[in-house]
């Protein structure tokens, strides 16, 4: 057993936290406030290589491991959480399920754009009835020649908006047992009839892309069906485990993030003729801090670890996502009770990690659901 990174893995993330010091990190409060999105930031991860991390270099990517894809989301995350979310779907969420299922011909013609950063990679499951359960899809594909035209809608779909293609689930016809057969389809989204709306008001992840989609009769030709027909929510399943390990990696970025500025504050805030970090209860609270963001560390990197090693990993991901996620939330909680009054105020950021890693514990199958995929893993 290892837990030293390889010397590639070590020379991303000091490449990484450079760049998310320098670059990432000064501009992520304005970007809160206007949420303005990271365009500029994602030009240059394109010119470092980044944006197809994980895949062939067939195909425009760096040919790297999972491991390297989860260092970079908690480097881009610990500096801004929006920046992070972006990243990691568009490799996990964007790129991956081209990557597992698509054709040879469908990776080079979709997949490569996304490795390249000439497009954003996303992806369109979750719909106003449609989330976990897969019996709630209501988007119809139905056969009209050689093609299928499309109708239905999706919500809170990432990148869209940065996106010349994504893969959508929808249903194709009925399986023998009166069941939905669902599919997955690559749409390009300039596609007619195919609508964007870029509108919501969040809580937090603001200068992330978060958008509604309306399809109306969109027609794409047949040869764009991804994987088996009949398949699609099965592979998306399969693509949300790898996506578990970006959450996971996201909610450690925000977590350290959080710790750190708790640990300079601590350091610096004078009460009662010493500083906060003299005080024991304030020590207890950030070894605490310090111990489960290091869990939280190793859960992520046994997930990514385990899923390139081509084993089973559903339950490692559940479980770095769930575990992750919700420390995230406890560590943000944490500093700001440290700032006290001044952890409420926006300058200080830490109330920006909070309302940023809320998302965590809700996207790519909440906490309930997590245990329920944990409790179905270990024979429940």
């Amino acid at each position: 057993m290892n837990f030293d990174l390889t010397d590639e893995q070590q020379m991303i993330r000091k490449m990484m936290r450079e760049f998310a010091d320098e670059v990432v990190a000064p501009g992520a409060i304005e970007r809160d406030r206007t949420k303005e999105f990271p365009t500029e930031i994602f030009k240059q991860l394109s010119e470092m290589g980044m944006m197809g991390l994980p895949f062939s270099e067939e195909y425009g990517g760096a040919g790297a491991d999972t491991t390297s894809f989860a260092i970079v989301t908690e480097e881009l995350s610990r500096a801004c959480a929006s920046t992070g979310i972006t990243y990691s779907a568009h490799i996990s969420l964007g790129g991956a399920p081209l990557n597992l299922f698509g054709t040879e011909e469908q990776k080079r013609k979709y997949l490569t754009p996304i490795c390249t950063g000439d497009s954003f990679g996303a992806f369109g499951l979750t719909e106003p009835n449609a989330g976990s359960d897969a019996g709630g899809t209501q988007t119809t594909a139905k056969e009209d020649g050689d093609e299928f035209v499309i109708n239905g809608s999706k919500v809170y779909i990432t990148n869209a908006s940065h996106a010349k293609h994504l893969a959508l689930t929808a249903i194709t016809g009925q399986s023998s047992d009166g069941k939905k057969e669902i599919s997955a389809i690559i749409v390009p989204t300039d596609a007619e009839g195919f609508t964007i709306i870029d509108n919501y008001e969040k809580m937090g992840l603001n200068a992330s892309n978060t958008t509604e989609l309306v399809l109306d009769n969109v027609r794409v030709p047949k040869e764009n069906l991804l994987g088996k027909r009949g398949h699609g929510f099965r592979q998306f399943l399969v693509t949300l485990d790898g996506g578990r390990i970006g959450i996971g990696a996201m909610a450690v970025g925000i977590a350290q993030a959080a710790f750190e500025r708790a640990l300079k504050y601590s350091k610096e805030r004078k009460q009662f003729g010493k500083t906060l970090s003299e005080f024991q209860i304030t020590q207890f609270k950030l070894a605490d801090m310090a111990m489960k963001i290091e869990l939280a560390r190793t859960m992520v990197y046994k997930a990514a670890w385990m899923k390139d090693q081509g084993r089973p990993f559903t339950k490692e991901a559940a479980m770095c996502k769930l575990y992750a996620s919700e420390i995230a939330m406890e560590v943000a909680d944490q500093a700001i009770q440290i700032h006290g009054g001044y952890g409420y105020m926006k300058e200080y950021e830490v109330e920006r990690y909070m309302r940023d890693a809320k998302l965590l514990e809700i996207g790519e199958g909440t906490s309930e659901v997590q245990r329920m995929v944990i409790a179905r893993q270990i024979g429940c």
